[in-house]
């Protein structure tokens, strides 16, 4: 299940979970829509990966056991290690390979 986090690696802004611009990577690696397109370029700068939207969990159960309310979203905000110039230059190298070649 996905940890759904709570703010942008990179800009620390909110996405809470029914936010529909969250990105995701597939280590689960989330920023918002204008980071992941316009920094980065559709380039994970942790794992090289591209980013899709991060899916909206339910606020009510519509199945039994299956919302917010039974599987709540994360809680731990996460901020990146890398400086903005490894980013540039990491995000650079790969921008112009889709995800699926890298």
């Amino acid at each position: 299940m996905l940890e759904l986090r709570p703010n942008c690696e990179m800009c620390d802004r909110d996405l809470p979970p029914e936010s529909a611009d969250a990105r995701i990577c597939s280590y689960e690696c989330t920023f918002c829509a204008n980071g992941a397109e316009q920094v980065l370029h559709n380039v994970c700068p942790n794992c090289g990966g591209g980013f899709v939207p991060r899916p909206i969990r339910p606020k009510r159960a519509l199945r039994d056991g299956t919302c917010l309310r039974h599987h709540s979203a994360g809680t731990k905000r996460r901020k990146l290690k890398w400086t903005t110039a490894d980013i540039a230059s990491f995000t650079a190298k790969l921008r112009d390979t889709p995800p699926q070649d890298r």
